[in-house]
């Protein structure tokens, strides 16, 4: 199938950019873009995109706002919304990950991550860049009381690998490479630690390791 992407972002040298680099791949179709978070929602509504790319900062309606649109409890077409943010935009990532952005990427992504980031969200999972991964999850964390003991770890030791690599940014790609395994088998890995976490995505798992300690 086909993944149906809308680029909304105020810069049109971003939109085209990312156009041009969408445009390479067979998988992936470029159906509409926007340059502020009305037009985004407009845009969306006319062409119900499976995935939208969406910068934080806009005119007229910001990212965040235009998000909690889209996800309003009855919307008649709720698209994977991945933002794309800058390294000054932390609180704003915070606000997006809570309002259910399923990825976070920066501008000067490149062209594999950026096409990845889109198959992610068409498929259900997160990514979000390596370079602010780390930051990002060492202030979203909850940091562990020093009274508290800690909780035994429900993962295996291959999970946990999973775990690690994952809060520190790496695709499924990555991770299978670091650890000598097939994508598909990183993906039952990633499975079976969203069953046994109770989390949704790769995000959560990111933010659970840190919380844990066993990214530290």
């Amino acid at each position: 199938m086909t993944i149906r992407v809308l680029l909304a972002d105020d810069q049109t040298i971003v939109r085209t950019g990312m156009a041009m680099i969408l445009a390479a791949e067979d998988d992936i179709e470029v159906v509409a873009q926007a340059a502020d978070g009305v037009a985004a929602i407009q845009q969306t509504e006319l062409h119900r995109p499976d995935v939208v790319l969406m910068d934080i900062r806009m005119p007229r309606l910001n990212g965040i706002e235009t998000l909690r649109h889209l996800h309003r409890p009855g919307a008649p077409h709720t698209p994977k919304v991945v933002m794309v943010t800058t390294f000054d935009d932390d609180e704003y990532v915070h606000q997006a990950l809570h309002n259910g952005a399923c990825g976070f990427l920066l501008k000067d992504a490149g062209p594999r991550l950026l096409a990845e980031a889109v198959r992610s969200a068409a498929s259900g999972e997160a990514l979000i860049s390596p370079s602010i991964t780390v930051r990002l999850l060492r202030e979203f964390a909850r940091p562990a009381t020093a009274t508290a003991p800690a909780a035994p770890s429900p993962l295996s030791q291959r999970e946990t690998e999973v775990a690690v690599l994952v809060s520190r940014g790496h695709t499924n790609t990555e991770v299978a490479a670091a650890l000598h395994i097939s994508a598909g088998t990183v993906k039952t890995h990633l499975t079976n630690i969203q069953s046994k976490l109770g989390v949704r995505n790769r995000v959560e798992i990111a933010a659970w390791t840190w919380e844990s300690g066993l990214a530290r």
